[in-house]
């Protein structure tokens, strides 16, 4: 059965802004959550143009994450099994990503993101027909609230209390009870999670699983990405993009993994079109 759950996320920044601030939290969780053992292989970031999304960045990465993996499921797998393989398509304010693990060749799942100047009452912004719809389910996140499920415990990010934080740089907070009805600037990241495990006695659960899991992050990504305001706010799209190069450089150091250039992920760059192809059946 195919899962389909919209997260709204609503923060306390311009589009622009959190163009910029998303792209500084994504990149210093990473370095975070990378050592010599595991954590994020940065394969490819290269320009895309696409019909559907336009002009935009792609990346593919690895994320060999074994130790946040639940006892359950290692207990049939090889760690090399469980390395997940993301690849994502980012033409601000959308962008696709397709996550695939080589332990679960038949299952799917896709993030399609809509970004708008709104506090996230846009009902259809992916666009929907009436049966995709009918089995959407949404969900609208406040990242001013704390989350203690198995997956928040497991992403470790650290703990800032968004309903005492004040920031110095642009003097937004804390976020209190009615924040999202009342803040501005204001902006809505739209996230649409199709999850497919057709799976014989595991697929619901994996599903389950998998949907949880992106929540957490999406929650925690948000969170850090106001808690860090006062670190990236002023920067511009030229100052990230080096950033970007750095830290490829930083994580593959760090995982001591050789340089990929002229490895068979170059000039081999996956299109959007390839994906809908592969996906397009399950939304």
């Amino acid at each position: 059965m195919v899962q389909i759950k919209e997260f709204r996320i609503i923060m306390p920044m311009s589009m622009e802004e959190y163009e910029i601030g998303l792209s500084y939290t994504i990149m210093k969780m990473e370095q975070q959550n990378t050592n010599s053992k595991e954590g994020v292989e940065v394969l490819q970031q290269v320009p895309f143009e696409d019909e559907k999304l336009g002009k935009g960045q792609f990346t593919s990465k690895h994320y060999h994450l074994q130790s946040k993996i639940p006892s359950w499921m290692k207990g049939f797998a090889s760690s090399s099994a469980l390395t997940v393989h993301e690849d994502s398509w980012c033409a601000f304010p959308k962008s696709r990503t397709v996550i695939k693990c080589p332990l679960f060749s038949k299952c799917s799942l896709t993030i399609d993101t809509v970004n708008r100047p709104d506090n996230g009452c846009s009902e259809n912004v992916h666009n929907l027909n009436s049966e995709q719809l009918a089995a959407r389910e949404v969900e609208i996140i406040d990242i001013a609230c704390i989350s203690r499920d198995y997956w928040s415990k497991m992403i470790s990010a650290p703990n800032v209390d968004l309903t005492a934080f004040k920031s110095q740089k642009t003097e937004r907070g804390p976020l209190l009870k009615g924040w999202m009805d009342s803040c501005h600037p204001v902006m809505t990241t739209y996230k649409l999670v199709i999850m497919d495990a057709p799976i014989w006695g595991l697929g619901e659960r994996l599903e389950d699983f998998i949907i949880a899991g992106e929540r957490a992050l999406f929650l925690a990504c948000h969170r850090l990405c106001f808690a860090w305001i006062d670190e990236w706010y002023g920067m511009t799209v030229d100052q990230i993009r080096e950033m970007e190069r750095q830290t490829d450089m930083l994580l593959k150091k760090t995982l001591q993994k050789p340089g990929k250039a002229g490895s068979k992920h170059e000039g081999k760059r996956k299109t959007l079109k390839d994906e809908i192809a592969v996906v397009g059946s399950c939304t």
